[in-house]
């Protein structure tokens, strides 16, 4: 009984081991995934505040015409 308790304890450590690799790879996936969508949403923002700081100066307004003068 001894063997076999000995063989049940090492497939049960052995299990136990691969669902932590399993979940420490899955956590490491969508971290990769979340860091990339915050870069997308940063790169976003950047380009609205560009757009906005153009506006802003009147470049944009003298090419598309809303000024008057």
């Amino acid at each position: 009984m001894d063997d076999k308790e000995k063989q049940v304890d090492a497939y049960a450590d052995r299990v136990a081991n691969s669902l932590k690799a399993k979940s420490h790879m899955n956590k490491n996936n969508s971290t990769k995934k979340t860091n990339k969508l915050w870069m997308w949403f940063g790169v976003i923002v950047l380009i609205a505040i560009l757009l906005w700081w153009l506006f802003s100066i009147g470049i944009f307004d003298a090419i598309i015409g809303t000024t008057n003068g």
